[in-house]
């Protein structure tokens, strides 16, 4: 059912406010959602407007000080356009701590399809029939993107909601051999009593972007162009989070992005080749790093916790909608060539759901916890229904 504006908030004791940490450090929470809020259709808003009652009820979370959405602000299926971009970028001002955002695919490199108001190539007469309404620059990837830039990282290291949070962005701390990287707003980085925290701009769902633009019959050069300067602008950012990470002495690494980059999607192993090189990236830098790394992920919606770079770890999940099937049925570590690193705790936040939910992140400086379901090193998290 739909969030009433009344909606409660259901606290778990042992998580409410600061504890006190190892050292005499005191934790600090977050909120990570994402993948929300999704319809069924273009005129399915419930979610929508349960949004506003959604933000009052993490407001209301004492012990949250920093939000974080893994990307998608709406479903497949519904058009990309400037009018609801911009009213959820006015919800957003609506949040009582800072906010940082990774854009999904959804509202810029899928932009391109029928269903988001894009349109097909057309193979007898070989042009693009664009969809009717047609969404924000008849769903061209690039300039959605410039779109979401524009009114979600007006400036670079500005975060949203309310207070501040310092962040720095690779607009302004970029490779200066690769000064193309500059473009790269929404790719930040920061850091939080010993914890190294970075995002990237790795959309999911398309395969890194790989989803042929309007079905042509050849990829683009403009497509090309743009995998292929955010994929090394990406990896160039984690080498520098990782290198910070290093450098501090950080007692650990929060990667935050939008794919799933284990994402079966019921046997299209397929559609994750592009994701490769992030992983091997993901891979050989926590190895190196030694410490407990966290990656926090979107994009398939179902709630999982396991480290997909070990075979046989445990996992928790839940099913896929609709089925009694659960996510942990599939072996996530064998979609990408073998690795063998046991200190990456994945976890893929629940989304398009109703109730709708949050994930509360604990961060305990000093803190060692047993890789679990719900434990990993300085980190501890539970699932927040909102109701």
């Amino acid at each position: 059912m739909a969030v009433a504006a009344s909606a409660a908030l259901c606290v778990v004791p042992a998580a409410a406010g600061a504890t006190q940490g190892q050292n005499g450090h005191r934790s600090f929470t977050m909120a990570v959602y994402g993948d929300s809020p999704y319809g069924l259709n273009n005129a399915d808003t419930t979610q929508t407007e349960a949004t506003p009652a959604f933000i009052d009820t993490v407001n209301a979370d004492p012990a949250v000080s920093t939000v974080v959405h893994v990307g998608d602000i709406h479903s497949g299926k519904q058009i990309c356009s400037e009018a609801y971009d911009q009213q959820i970028a006015g919800f957003w001002t609506h949040f009582a701590d800072p906010l940082v955002f990774t854009p999904g695919d959804n509202e810029w490199a899928d932009c391109h399809k029928v269903a988001e108001g894009g349109g097909k190539y057309n193979k007898v007469t070989g042009q693009i029939d664009f969809a009717s309404p047609s969404g924000y620059a008849q769903g061209d990837p690039i300039a959605n993107l410039a779109l979401v830039r524009s009114l979600f990282f007006p400036a670079p290291g500005q975060t949203l909601g309310s207070g501040t949070l310092s962040t720095v962005s690779q607009a302004t701390a970029y490779d200066p051999a690769h000064p193309e990287d500059a473009q790269y707003v929404e790719n930040v980085r920061w850091q939080r009593k010993g914890v190294v925290f970075v995002t990237l701009n790795l959309p999911g769902g398309s395969n890194n972007d790989n989803d042929i633009w309007y079905g042509t019959p050849t990829m683009s050069s403009a497509q090309q162009t743009e995998i292929q300067q955010r994929t090394a602008a990406d990896l160039r950012w984690l080498d520098q989070a990782f290198a910070t990470a290093a450098a501090q002495d950080a007692q650990g690494v929060v990667v935050i992005e939008q794919s799933d980059l284990w994402d079966l999607d019921f046997g299209a192993k397929e559609h994750l080749t592009e994701d490769e090189p992030i992983v091997s990236s993901l891979a050989t830098h926590t190895a190196a790093y030694g410490k407990p790394v966290l990656l926090l992920e979107g994009d398939s919606h179902i709630y999982r916790s396991d480290n997909p770079l070990q075979q046989g770890a445990p996992c928790e999940g839940d099913v896929f909608p609709g089925t009694t099937t659960d996510v942990c049925s599939y072996d996530d570590w064998n979609t990408h060539p073998f690795y063998d690193v046991p200190n990456l705790h994945r976890v893929v936040v629940h989304g398009s759901t109703t109730p709708m939910e949050y994930l509360r992140l604990t961060v305990t400086p000093g803190g060692h916890a047993p890789a679990t379901s719900t434990t990993f090193g300085p980190f501890s998290w539970e699932r927040v229904p909102v109701s």
